[in-house]
């Protein structure tokens, strides 16, 4: 397994993704269409949600480390 290293490019589409609205609701309330839309779309179609998978090691739609649930 190799490791893949992080560019600068990665970090800035990233906090895109961060500043995202929609992104936002699905990591904030887990449910509604904001999160199955995101599901949905992270993995094939949206290049943000992407890299940050690349940059932070979880999907879009998952709820960072120390949020509520």
């Amino acid at each position: 397994m190799t490791k893949q290293t992080v560019s600068d490019k990665d970090k800035k589409m990233a906090h895109r993704c961060l500043e995202c609205p929609l992104c936002d609701s699905a990591r904030r309330k887990q449910r509604g269409f904001a999160f199955w839309f995101v599901k949905l779309v992270e993995g094939t179609l949206c290049p943000y949600c992407k890299a940050y998978e690349r940059v932070y090691g979880r999907k879009a739609h998952e709820p960072a480390p120390g949020e509520p649930e």
